[in-house]
């Protein structure tokens, strides 16, 4: 009977061990090592040469001159980068998940269910392009969040903006040429019930959808505060909401912490965006007076732009009245720049590509653009640290608190990118990232490396 317990009690013994070998083997960090690279950090123009990066699990660990010594076993990745550069993950600040995957067509004859599958597969694109965070301004593609931040499926971070929210007659207004007067009692409109864009006249309104789309899980909020060129029913010049309603949206994001971001062209416009308390600017391509710029500046507020031109890669429209006003306002963009540039207002860097896949591939290529206004160091700052500087105005919205992102730092999010070639002499290299990103790292993930 003795040795019978004695027999049993090992077995328990034995189980014990390994129970706990194995809990202590998944608890065991995974680490990556990316040895013999020459970093830019997302904030100096100088390269740190001869560097190595220790990633362990989603943060990076170290950084340092000095070569660092992992055993390696299973749970560690080695990475010899063979002195090519290192840079961190790239940052849109202006995309749209569904809008940019879907051809306009969807709007007429799609449904939700077809957009958020574009939107999916569309995320996958936008990685493996080499941008691993974006701000979605516009639309409600958090299904595609909620799947991708687990990690299980390929897909940058996202700060989504929820539905956009415009006056009757806006920008974001989808409904038809003869959908008008409407009647309160009549259900929203399809696109408005799936949150793909938001409808709201009057501060009452203004108010109560504001406090809906966050309450939907949006970081920010985006609003139309002028006329558009994809939208029919608004000449580019005009203001969209009144002073007072701008004002309401933005006293409702202030109790939550967060900012309004708004689609607007124009000075009088802007300017009365900013006096609201709106602390971006989407677009800003009309702007004509200093005074625009200066107040922006005074007031701490961002000229989100997008290098958007009428040339080769023009979005293509099938009406003349968008065609017309693409025209318009591309005229403005290199103005747009240069004036922003030389007042010294924070810009940040986006592309609003819009209901073309074709023209979304296009991503690393408008970024490589952005040469034509300013040096490689300054398109690459821009597209990281300084875009992680405007979406962290998000503040306690944040999603993901744990580490800065945009930069490679000690205790930052493991969001990287490794460059065959030096982009800070050669910005063309980040519009072909199927050639030139050998590796593409999100979150310590690895979703592609092909280093030879």
């Amino acid at each position: 009977m003795k040795s019978k317990t004695i027999v049993i009690f090992l077995l328990a013994v034995i189980a014990s061990l390994s129970c706990f070998a194995e809990a202590a083997e998944q608890a065991a960090p995974k680490l990556t090592l990316i040895s013999n690279v020459n970093i830019f950090d997302g904030k100096t123009e100088k390269l740190h040469k001869n560097m190595h990066v220790l990633v362990k699990d989603n943060l990076i660990e170290t950084v340092s001159n000095e070569p660092l010594a992992v055993i390696q076993t299973d749970n560690v990745t080695m990475i010899d980068g063979g002195g090519r550069t290192l840079i961190p993950g790239l940052i849109d600040a202006h995309w749209h998940t569904y809008y940019a995957n879907i051809p306009v067509s969807t709007l007429a004859t799609g449904d939700m269910s077809e957009v958020a599958i574009k939107g999916f597969v569309g995320a996958e694109q936008t990685l493996m392009r080499g941008f691993t965070t974006v701000r979605d301004i516009g639309g409600n593609p958090f299904a595609v969040k909620k799947l991708t931040d687990t990690g299980e499926y390929p897909g940058p971070r996202m700060f989504i903006s929820g539905p956009p929210m415009c006056q009757t007659g806006g920008h974001f207004d989808f409904g038809g040429k003869n959908d008008v007067p409407s009647n309160s009692a009549d259900a929203l409109p399809y696109w408005e019930r799936v949150g793909l864009v938001a409808m709201a006249d009057g501060v009452p309104e203004v108010t109560k959808r504001t406090r809906e789309i966050l309450r939907m899980g949006a970081t920010q909020i985006k609003i139309a505060g002028g006329g558009g060129v994809t939208s029919l029913y608004d000449p580019v010049d005009v203001q969209e909401y009144t002073f007072e309603e701008m004002k309401a949206v933005v006293d409702v994001a202030k109790t939550w912490n967060t900012y309004v971001a708004a689609h607007i062209f124009t000075d009088a416009a802007i300017q009365t965006a900013v006096k609201a308390g709106i602390k971006s600017i989407e677009h800003g391509n009309l702007i004509k007076e200093k005074k625009t710029l200066q107040m922006m500046k005074d007031n701490g507020v961002w000229l989100s732009a997008q290098p958007l031109l009428n040339d080769e890669d023009a979005l293509k429209f099938d009406n003349p009245v968008s065609t017309a006003k693409f025209i318009e306002v591309t005229d403005g963009t290199s103005r747009n720049y240069k004036m922003a540039k030389e007042m010294g207002v924070k810009i940040a860097f986006g592309t609003d590509c819009l209901f073309d896949p074709s023209a979304a591939a296009l991503q690393g290529k408008l970024l490589a653009k952005m040469k034509r206004w300013f040096t490689p160091y300054e398109v690459l700052k821009m597209a990281t640290s300084d875009n992680a500087e405007l979406i962290k105005m998000c503040g306690p919205r944040n999603p993901y608190p744990l580490g800065p992102i945009g930069v490679i730092q000690e205790g930052a999010y493991a969001d990287l990118i490794l460059v065959d070639g030096n982009p800070l002499e050669n910005i063309d290299l980040v519009a072909d990232a199927g050639k030139n990103f050998v590796l593409i790292m999100k979150d310590g993930k690895i979703y592609k490396n092909i280093i030879n």
